[in-house]
């Protein structure tokens, strides 16, 4: 004997009780899965950045003249500085660049625990029923 079907010609899901508890599970699912999302591009931007701060330390260690002054923004503004001095000013940017991709990568793999944590709990009770893989389009 076949199972039953829906009007779509799909097979019947099983009926599965969703709780508040389980709404509560899958919408911090969704909220998380959405962080995660604006944590690495936002991740991807500050490796670009990073890039960029490294291909001008690079830039400037080919000038052969110390006693030029280098431009550097701040804000809005342009200060130019001796070279040895944006060198440090931009081994300073580089530095803390660096500790928030830390950060963020940390906070990633935090979420990426509750994440795992919530999927096992979820496909457990739902089984088949729920999808909680991301579209990779």
């Amino acid at each position: 004997m076949l199972p039953p079907r829906h009007f779509d010609g799909f097979p019947a899901a099983e009926d599965v009780n969703v709780t508040f508890e389980d709404q509560q599970k899958i919408n911090k699912f969704a909220r998380n899965t959405s962080r995660i999302t604006e944590l690495k591009e936002e991740i991807e931007d500050k490796k670009k950045q990073l890039q960029n701060l490294q291909d001008a330390c690079d830039d400037i260690m080919m000038l052969d003249d110390d006693s030029l002054f280098i431009p550097y923004q701040i804000g809005d503004v342009f200060i130019s500085h001796p070279q040895d001095e944006t060198q440090e000013m931009l081994e300073e940017a580089k530095q803390n660049l660096q500790e928030e991709i830390g950060a963020l990568e940390s906070r990633v793999e935090s979420i990426q625990r509750v994440l795992s944590d919530l999927k096992i709990q979820l496909y457990s009770k739902f089984g088949n029923n729920i999808n909680l893989e991301a579209d990779d389009n």
